[in-house]
């Protein structure tokens, strides 16, 4: 774990298992850290072990306390913030698109683009499953990590499941919001201002601020901000250095990157980086869970009912309880 704050009470790791592709890990103990408005390209599974996390998720504050899920589907505003004292301890998964669905396609009877349709979920049982999934990736453990992923995204989606609205560019403003976005995207590093963008695009700069909060959800400067990260956590990825990615998508040097790195992602992007260029091996000996266990574990979640325990059993992966 990598410290993300000021004192040693903060704690995060973001990182990859080879095995997950398509899907980011995260393990965190906040107590000061507020995110600021931001999004993700991929979904965010984020299940409470403690504490209470507090986001602000299409117009209202969503409280997600300890035995719950924080649930934000991609693409969509949100913020992050302690609702209590200590903070909150919570795991995550962030499984893309593609990979949720695959899995609904398999599972499920959704049509459409599937997603969430509560942001907060109180289901104690997938909040085990998601610290599973972690835990598994931790110590190399393939089949139950993939196994567990699709388990836990299956309930959650039969729980919580339902098409994602199509954004349609119908109105002028959202024409406009459209054109200022691809304007932006091409300019990471030399963008233009405001008043510049507005008249580029034949509208005042009221009207084209305007439309593109209504349209994104993010004024024009934040977005700006949102996709030089994304794109740095592909450099990132690739194995540029923090201070090359700084330069590269528009940040005038690595402390500017790390200071907005660090209120979207979550971790500094030096420590980012060297935790998902670790391939890990498995641990000799580490036991696989059996065929019966994963069978029982899939009927479950097929068919949920009231008698689920708050953590699901395990078979060479420890319980929920024991992951932060």
């Amino acid at each position: 774990m990598v410290h993300s704050g000021s004192g040693t009470d903060e704690l995060a790791r973001h990182w990859r298992y080879a095995e997950l592709p398509g899907v980011d890990l995260l393990r965190a103990r906040y107590v000061r850290k507020t995110f600021v408005r931001h999004t993700h390209e991929h979904f965010v599974i984020a299940a409470i072990a403690e504490g209470v996390e507090v986001f602000h998720h299409r117009g209202a504050d969503q409280y997600a306390g300890a035995g719950t899920l924080a649930l934000v589907n991609p693409d969509t505003p949100h913020t992050g913030r302690a609702g209590v004292p200590e903070g909150w301890r919570y795991g995550a998964v962030y499984p893309s698109p593609d990979v949720v669905a695959e899995i609904a396609a398999e599972t499920t009877t959704l049509r459409g683009t599937p997603g969430f349709v509560r942001p907060v979920l109180d289901d104690a049982y997938a909040v085990g499953l998601v610290h599973q999934v972690l835990r598994a990736a931790e110590e190399g453990n393939a089949l139950a990590a993939d196994t567990l992923l699709r388990v836990a995204v299956t309930r959650l989606l039969r729980l919580n499941g339902g098409p994602l609205p199509q954004r349609e560019v119908r109105s002028a403003g959202a024409r406009i919001a459209a054109r200022a976005r691809a304007v932006l995207a091409e300019r990471l590093v030399d963008p233009p201002t405001l008043e510049e963008l507005a008249a580029d695009l034949g509208t005042s700069s009221f009207a084209l601020l305007r439309a593109f909060r209504d349209t994104y959800g993010l004024p024009p400067h934040a977005w700006l901000t949102d996709a030089r990260v994304r794109r740095a956590r592909r450099l990132l990825d690739e194995g540029t250095a923090p201070a090359e990615a700084a330069v590269a998508v528009g940040f005038t040097d690595q402390p500017h990157l790390n200071r907005h790195f660090a209120r979207i992602v979550g971790v500094p992007p030096g420590a980012y980086q060297r935790e998902r260029k670790n391939v890990q091996d498995p641990p000799g000996g580490l036991l696989l869970p059996s065929w019966a266990w994963q069978n029982r574990q899939l009927s479950r979640t097929y068919a949920p009912t009231a008698e689920d325990g708050p953590t699901p059993p395990s078979s060479g992966t420890p319980s929920g309880s024991e992951s932060p």
